[in-house]
């Protein structure tokens, strides 16, 4: 069986601005047309009325006439050719009457009828006396009635829908704004403020719109605050244990040779490392980090990181770009990731470089889900007694720093995978180094091992010499 495939409405129908201007034209046509039947129906009852009054009293001048034996005035008669046949039975059974028909033929008509006439008849020796009058006029006075109303209507719709959606337009972007706002707070930046207008004063009345405001900038005010104080004590803390740590250390190496003593030291080390690791954490989260760029051939920084970690990593390299980074802390972010593959994942472990894109791939369980949803959280992993769930984080602080991408991801073949995609060094006159034997030079620099074109030197070149691609 065919299952039938379900409509769905365009996003932009989701809008307020949109249900607004549904609502608003919805109601305006409702009420334009309400208005507009009772008000013709009033004013063609009034003028039925007015010309039946006037039908009936010709009537009876035309009856005081036949009854005398006068002859008949113009426009009445007995049985005249186009009284209605309605008309004419009612008068038969000698009663009178008035209805709007078509007149009697006239002269010139293209289809042979008069305009619209009042007629009025009653009994006269057993046939309808009759009697017209032109209601052509009233006719047309309904028609422009009409006519006007639709009009009004349709100008009054148009009026209150622009009115209506300048007023919903006005209170959406307020609404646009708040969420932005939102959005930014979410992605880490605090700082970010509504400063709705209407909240600066706490007498002025305010709108539920500035209240959700008001209520954005309190909240991340208070997120602020209180993230502030946790980086604070962080730092505290770790700037504290330093130097109870440097003696605790200094000690471990006069312990007597033995087992003992090697496992002092090895939790020494572990204490210190993690210090350093909370140091570099509240460094990132303060954000006065200031990195030292330089030029520099990706595929060696990659060897010479897998070659340091001592680990069994094998590197993949096609294509390596040349990238504009700091070396430090590019170091620190693929060694922490190989690092990571080696501690969490499985063998083999592979570090891919293809162009300015670094790759680390392993073969064990994956990333946790917590980890692909909201990124990598201090003080959580799932392997048990296997690190603290700092070393992802610096990581991601530190390629923010340098202006990187990294993203975590499953492998196609299973296994967890963190991709780390570098601003790409391009020169802009590269397009026309063909021809240019300096060309090369201007791309390779100096023989520095690592592809570098040097040092801090290289960094003070004019921002219009160069562009960032990724």
């Amino acid at each position: 069986m065919r299952r039938r495939r379900r409509f769905r409405s365009p996003a932009w129908t989701a809008s307020l601005t949109w249900k607004s201007a549904v609502f608003l034209t919805a109601m305006c046509c409702t009420l334009a047309a309400l208005l507009g039947v009772l008000v013709h129906t009033a004013v063609t009852r009034q003028t039925v009325e007015h010309a039946r009054e006037k039908a009936l009293a010709r009537l009876e001048v035309v009856t005081d006439a036949y009854e005398a034996g006068e002859p008949l005035p113009r426009g009445s008669g007995i049985d005249p050719p186009g009284l209605p046949g309605s008309l004419r039975a009612l008068a038969a059974d000698g009663e009178r009457g008035t209805v709007v028909a078509d007149g009697p033929h006239r002269p010139g008509d293209p289809d042979g009828r008069g305009g619209p006439a009042m007629w009025a008849a009653g009994p006269a020796d057993g046939r309808a006396l009759a009697t017209w009058t032109d209601y052509s006029h009233s006719a047309r006075t309904i028609g422009g009635l009409d006519r006007a109303i639709i009009g009004s209507s349709l100008l009054a719709i148009a009026a209150t829908l622009l009115v209506g959606l300048f007023a919903v337009g006005r209170v959406t972007r307020r609404l646009h704004q708040s969420a932005r706002v939102a959005r930014r707070i979410s992605a880490g930046d605090l700082d970010a403020r509504v400063n709705d207008p209407r909240t600066a004063r706490p007498v002025r009345a305010q709108d539920e719109v500035a209240i959700v405001a008001g209520a954005l900038d309190t909240m991340a005010s208070t997120l602020q605050r209180k993230l502030q104080t946790e980086q604070r004590f962080t730092a505290d803390v770790a700037h504290e244990l330093r130097t109870p740590l440097t003696g605790l250390s200094a000690a471990a190496e006069l312990l007597p040779p033995g087992r003992p003593a090697e496992l002092v030291r090895d939790r020494v080390q572990a204490m210190r490392a993690l210090t350093e690791d909370l140091l570099e954490i509240s460094r990132l989260d303060a954000r006065t980090e200031q990195v030292d760029l330089a030029v520099h051939d990706l595929a060696p920084i990659a060897e010479r990181v897998v070659r340091a970690s001592g680990t069994d990593t094998e590197v993949r390299v096609s294509g390596a770009a040349r990238v504009e980074t700091d070396r430090r802390r590019l170091e620190r972010v693929l060694g922490n990731l190989v690092a990571n593959a080696h501690r969490h994942g499985a063998p083999p472990v592979v570090l891919d470089v293809d162009g300015a894109v670094v790759t680390v791939t392993d073969h064990g369980p994956g990333f946790p889900a917590y980890l692909l949803d909201g990124g990598p959280q201090r003080f959580r992993t799932d392997g048990a007694g296997k690190g603290h769930g700092l070393g992802l984080t610096i990581a991601l602080g530190q390629a923010q720093v340098i202006g990187a991408r990294l993203d975590f991801g499953d492998a196609p073949d299973g296994g967890a995978l963190a991709r780390l995609t570098l601003p790409e060094y391009v020169r802009l006159d590269d397009a026309d180094s063909d021809g240019n034997p300096g060309g090369d030079r201007g791309r390779r620099g100096s023989d520095d091992p690592d592809g570098s074109t040097g040092n801090a030197p290289h960094t003070s070149r004019r921002v219009a010499d160069r562009e960032w691609r990724f």
